[in-house]
């Protein structure tokens, strides 16, 4: 798989691969399955994996540490911290003050098995602690040796430039894909003027922009788009009939919906990594195809009106992780 530079240094797969799903929030998991296929990943090139510790919570990085074990030197390991967490899951809130980040560092490393972590993000932004100030503890890390590369993820413009005077942001992790065009807004172009590249979390739009409804829907226990804002009632209708003009541009170029959508991200530059997340192989497989579509100048304009900007019905998260974005 090709291969694409975030920031000054880190050199990544052109497409990641995101593990949140395989422990929480989209159903039940199959610890198994979800090995085999960071497995699968791994023999497909994809070498950028990405979790957090509070999927799960905590139980992620661990089932993520299993199965990077004897191939350590063949990933690119991200995690994060900062949306802190109770044994029970209980949401404690946005935390950044220093003496936690040194902490949940600790407690990182521990769960996956690893002496140091490639991409340490910043999962999002503390507005009670001045970023320069959990900054300072990031970069502590990094030359303690514990941490490579530092990112911040949903973080705005300007809080962007602020870390960067402390550390060197390697990457911005935000949502990004026909569905969400936030990033556009700026942080594109503020990621580019610092030479600080873009990772896009949620490419497929949560499973909408595929051609299952097993995917997109939502209804399954556990499955935290239920209650989704751009899954429920009305606005499913409407989000759906987007989908349905996206797929006649799919067919059209003998692709899946979902590998029209992730080669579209793809193509919003070389400084741009999807991370789809995925726990079964059967979409790994789909999702890697898409490294391989190449879109013309016909398909990209023929994508922008089967899915123009703001047509898309709902917010992104409900009120409360609205909030938590330091847009």
């Amino acid at each position: 798989m090709e291969r694409r530079r975030l920031g000054q240094g880190l050199e990544v797969s052109a497409q990641g691969l995101g593990c949140m799903g395989m422990s929480e929030f989209y159903g039940v998991g199959d610890d198994a399955e979800s090995i085999a296929t960071i497995h699968a990943a791994l023999d497909a090139g994809v070498n950028f994996l990405d979790t957090a510790d509070m999927y799960g919570p905590f139980v992620n990085e661990e089932l993520v540490g299993r199965a990077i074990a004897g191939r350590r030197d063949e990933v690119v390991l991200a995690t994060k911290f900062g949306n802190e967490r109770a044994p029970d899951g209980a949401r404690l809130g946005i935390n950044g003050r220093p003496e936690y980040v040194a902490r949940a560092c600790e407690d990182s490393l521990r769960r996956l098995g690893v002496e140091t972590i490639d991409l340490y993000y910043q999962h999002r932004v503390d507005r009670t602690v001045p970023v320069e100030e959990t900054w300072g503890a990031m970069a502590a890390l990094v030359a303690a040796g514990k941490v490579r590369h530092l990112g911040i993820s949903e973080a705005a413009p300007a809080t962007l430039e602020r870390a960067h005077a402390v550390h060197p942001v390697t990457a911005l992790q935000s949502e990004y894909s026909l569905w969400t065009r936030d990033p556009e807004d700026g942080a594109l172009e503020t990621c580019r003027r610092l030479g600080v590249g873009f990772v896009a979390y949620s490419p497929l739009g949560r499973g909408f922009l595929t051609g299952e409804s097993s995917n997109r829907e939502g209804t399954g226990e556990g499955d935290f788009r239920r209650h989704h804002p751009r899954f429920s009632g009305e606005n499913y209708e409407r989000n759906l009939a987007l989908v349905s003009a996206l797929d006649e541009v799919a067919q059209r170029r003998g692709a899946t919906v979902a590998q029209l959508a992730l080669a579209w991200v793809l193509a919003r530059g070389a400084d741009v990594v999807p991370i789809p997340g995925t726990k079964r192989r059967r979409w790994l497989s789909e999702n890697v195809a898409a490294s391989d579509l190449v879109l013309s100048e016909r398909d990209l304009a023929d994508i922008e009106t089967a899915v123009p900007r703001g047509a898309v019905a709902g917010d992104r998260y409900h009120e409360a992780g609205m909030r938590a974005i330091n847009a």
